[in-house]
């Protein structure tokens, strides 16, 4: 594996590049439809990240983009972690860690006091970094927001 490295959203078609690539992925891996809820929060962010309470990263493999997350204002004490996505070809190589701990970091220096995520049931391998963070289940239910009837789970962490 070649060289990682974590670098702030904001190269032309990171955001088309998040969109894209989840749509894809979760398409193929899952059968899932996320385009559209994905859409709603790459443009939300687009049109109203706030320096110093909201941001982005992507991480690169010998300069090529293979993952992504958002750190994004919840309400003065609560952010939420979005978009976590590693592409197959970097998976194992702690991209996913790497960013977590990025998003982790920018929360904190932020001053907000608590991180919170919602993920899937069956996705296995993010929620192994998100328990390896310190991130604590806090409730799930049933939705099908993507197509199929899917298990949601809500995670959160305490950062002071």
């Amino acid at each position: 594996m070649g060289e990682v490295t974590i670098r702030e959203l904001g190269h032309p078609g990171d955001l088309g590049w998040v969109l894209m690539t989840h749509g894809e992925l979760y398409a193929a891996e899952y059968d899932w439809a996320v385009e559209a809820v994905t859409a709603r929060i790459v443009a939300e962010h687009a049109a109203h990240a706030r320096p110093g309470r909201d941001a982005g990263w992507i991480a690169e493999l010998d300069g090529v983009r293979v993952g992504s997350v958002l750190c994004v204002h919840e309400d003065e004490d609560t952010a939420r972690l979005r978009l976590l996505l590693v592409d197959p070809a970097a998976r194992g190589h702690g991209v996913g860690r790497s960013l977590v701990a990025r998003c982790l970091t920018f929360a904190r220096d932020a001053g907000y006091a608590r991180l919170v995520l919602w993920t899937n049931e069956p996705l296995a391998a993010a929620r192994h970094l998100y328990l390896e963070a310190g991130f604590v289940l806090t409730g799930e239910e049933t939705h099908t927001e993507f197509g199929s009837e899917q298990r949601g789970q809500s995670y959160a962490l305490a950062l002071t």
